[in-house]
C-alpha cells in the first residue's frame, strides 16, 4: 500500500523547480538541496529523491552529471595506486 504524502504535487513541484532553477548559487548540489528544503519544511533525502525523480522522468538523465557527478570528479585524482 502506497503511504499518502504529507506535500502536495505542487510543493514537490515548486521544490524541485527551486533546485535546479538556483543550483548554480551553492558550493554543491547537496548544499542546494539542503537550503530549499529546510525552507519547504521538507528533509533533504526526501528533496534529492523528487529532484532525481523529475530528472529521470523527464529524460534528463544527463542532469545527473551536471547536478551530482561535480563532488566525484575530484575522487582518485590523487597519488596513483601502486
Amino acid at each position: 500500500m502506497k503511504k499518502s504524502s504529507k506535500f502536495s504535487p505542487e510543493v514537490r513541484e515548486r521544490a524541485v523547480r527551486l533546485v535546479l532553477e538556483h543550483q548554480e548559487e551553492y558550493e554543491s548540489p547537496w548544499a542546494a538541496i539542503g537550503s530549499i528544503a529546510g525552507k519547504m519544511g521538507c528533509a533533504a533525502e526526501t528533496l534529492r529523491k523528487w529532484v532525481r525523480r523529475t530528472e529521470r522522468d523527464s529524460g534528463q538523465g544527463g542532469q545527473r552529471e551536471r547536478f551530482g557527478a561535480r563532488s566525484a570528479q575530484g575522487i582518485g585524482a590523487g597519488k596513483p595506486r601502486a
